[in-house]
């Protein structure tokens, strides 16, 4: 059966869904490529201001430095999420060739049946390199395809497809594909998917293509829809004449919905960028990413689906935790509430909370 959704239907206009990051946590391949104990606050601790004005780094507020191996830290992030109006995390999915990385978060949320809130993945099926670009350079391990592999795949998917709390269109469960177009075949892919799922007697999953990289038709390659990802970055002149790529928020925004797919009915905004903690001077700045501008963007965006059943009315926020590229509904320091105040006024009809006390 369906879940229940995160709030009643009478309440929240869009069904917002958050990308989740899992990397706050030691692995044992971080620890050979990185360095031991490494997570993704080992960039953000370290990073720092490269221009006047440069906000950095981002210190987190109400949730603190965790380690998502903690139940504590993941309800309370599912607390602090559903009371201003987002339905689900999306948890990003690292599946390479049947191994999987980052997994323990996601595999604690699946056994222990905690917290008690909405979810579905996406598929980041691209390589990891050392310059964090899923270039074919410096690579730290390889995304590749193998024919026998979709079955397996599939077969684990599965599990996570039969929880209740699995976000569902017309009862299927939602699963997404980070880069649709680095498919070899994606019509056996997805068809195996499907046909997996058919002989368990499960609901075929509703396949969403990422429109990241200007790839094809979705349709065509089998897809049931597509989503425009933002940040759309191809979309962004190149560096100014000092090497900086520093852009305007709203303006690159203006920028990247001009260059949107006519095909992708399913839209996202992201909340902020800036990966300098990451990459250092050869990052990605988008300056006056305010709290107001973001509002403004969401409240066009949520708009844009309000003439859909509310069931398919998807809206993917990008992100909750993307720390390390500036880029969270998550409260710091800086901006506290603020992010999360103005995602509650777009989506939700109740009486604001500011004044109201929420205990994460």
């Amino acid at each position: 059966m369906p879940p229940k959704p995160a709030m009643p239907q009478d309440q929240s206009i869009a069904r917002l869904l958050a990308f989740y990051l899992p990397q706050f946590h030691p692995i044992p391949e971080n620890d050979v490529w990185w360095g031991k104990g490494f997570t993704e606050w080992t960039n953000v601790a370290k990073a720092k201001p490269l221009f006047p004005g440069h906000y950095q780094p981002h210190i987190p507020a109400h949730l603190g430095f965790y380690d998502l191996r903690v139940a504590e830290t993941r309800e309370a992030q599912a607390r602090l999420a559903r009371a201003y109006g987002i339905e689900g995390f999306c948890y990003w999915h690292y599946w390479f060739s049947s191994k999987r990385l980052l997994e323990r978060p996601f595999n604690d949320v699946l056994a222990s049946g905690r917290p008690d809130f909405p979810f579905c993945l996406a598929w980041a099926n691209e390589t990891w390199s050392r310059r964090w670009l899923g270039e074919e350079k410096e690579v730290l391990i390889k995304q590749t395809y193998p024919p026998d592999d979709d079955v397996r795949h599939i077969r684990w998917l599965m599990k996570a497809f039969a929880d209740p709390r699995y976000v569902r269109v017309q009862g299927r469960p939602v699963f997404l594909i980070y880069r649709p177009g680095d498919l070899p075949e994606p019509a056996r892919t997805l068809d195996t998917f499907r046909r997996e799922c058919r002989r368990e007697k499960m609901e075929e999953p509703f396949l969403i293509a990422v429109n990241a990289h200007a790839s094809a038709d979705p349709r065509a390659l089998g897809f049931d829809d597509s989503m425009d990802f933002e940040p759309q970055l191809g979309a962004m002149p190149g560096p100014l004449e000092d090497g900086t790529k520093i852009y305007d928020y709203p303006t690159g925004r203006e920028r990247m919905k001009a260059r949107k797919s006519p095909n992708a009915e399913i839209p996202c905004i992201f909340v902020s960028w800036d990966n300098t903690a990451r990459r250092g001077e050869n990052g990605i700045v988008f300056i006056n990413s305010t709290p107001a501008a973001f509002e403004a963007g969401l409240r066009e965006v949520v708009e844009s689906v309000r003439h859909k059943p509310h069931e398919e009315r998807l809206v993917f926020v990008n992100a909750w935790n993307e720390w390390a590229e500036g880029n969270h509904l998550e409260p710091d320091l800086k901006h506290g509430l603020a992010y999360l105040e103005a995602v509650r006024r777009v989506n939700l009809s109740a009486t604001p909370i500011r004044n109201q006390p929420i205990h994460v």
